[in-house]
């Protein structure tokens, strides 16, 4: 008889630790996680966005991986930990899509670019022009870096690339870098996002407007990787991205909408 207790007791022992270890998340019952790896320019946006989407899903835990959006993607690409992307560019997109895969891709923002200087503008500069003028020392995001090839494109577009860029200083690795930089007052101006100048930035730089006709209007689009094994947490996250939700929250914190499809 005890042993017949103890076989049973045994039993009942495993059956317990079974149902612990099983689920989709954490054992005992934790937080799904859902991994998102995201532009740098996004981080305040999506932050917040996060939050919201935790509250309306009791039991996910979001955690977010910002960066510039080439080092991100090739992240994605050697080690496939991402259950969304969010890129400030299509390039880094397509490259994820065509070496990972990807679904429900959709764009869900556009961005413009703006000059800021330290609040005292020791240089004077009042225009995108002026950043071309002798000794004057200006930060860009490295090449590769997507808001540092929309900086180039609309130097271009004005025509005054290689002037400009015979004074650049820096070469920064993504936009938040680049706005320290002028923080810290090491150069007398750069080129970022309009949606880098928060409410907390704006009070520590000067902001000088860049023509529409030679600005550069940057989209964002958002995916769930194919890899990803929380694809229906994923596809609501995005559609919670793209979604009112997330517009709202997007275009209190500078952005533009989605381009219209």
């Amino acid at each position: 008889m005890g042993g017949t207790r103890s076989i049973a007791l045994l039993l009942g022992i495993s059956l317990a630790l079974l149902a612990c270890g099983s689920g989709d998340g954490a054992s005992g019952g934790g937080a799904t996680e859902l991994t998102v790896f995201a532009a740098a320019s996004l981080s305040d946006a999506m932050t917040r966005i996060g939050s919201d989407f935790e509250a309306a899903h009791p039991g996910t835990n979001v955690t977010f991986n910002f960066g510039a959006s080439n080092d991100l993607a090739s992240a994605i690409e050697s080690e496939g930990t991402a259950d969304v992307f969010a890129s400030a560019s299509d390039t880094y997109m397509d490259d994820v899509s065509d070496r990972v895969g990807v679904e429900r891709r959709v764009d869900f923002a556009q961005n413009q670019l703006v000059v800021i200087t330290p609040p005292d503008n020791p240089a004077g500069i009042t225009s995108l022009d002026d950043l071309a003028a002798p000794g004057v020392q200006v930060v860009l995001a490295a090449e590769g870096v997507p808001v540092g090839d929309y900086a180039r494109q609309s130097l271009e577009n004005a025509g005054i690339e290689d002037a400009v860029l015979s004074n650049v200083v820096s070469d920064e690795e993504d936009d938040s870098s680049v706005v320290a930089k002028i923080i810290a007052g090491e150069a007398d101006a750069a080129i970022v996002y309009t949606s880098d100048v928060t409410s907390g930035v704006a009070p520590q730089v000067g902001s000088v407007a860049i023509p529409d006709d030679v600005n550069v209007v940057a989209t964002y689009p958002i995916a769930v990787m194919s890899t990803t094994l929380h694809a229906d947490l994923a596809r609501a996250f995005v559609e919670y991205v793209s979604g009112s939700e997330g517009e709202a929250t997007l275009a209190d914190l500078g952005f533009l909408p989605a381009p219209a499809s």
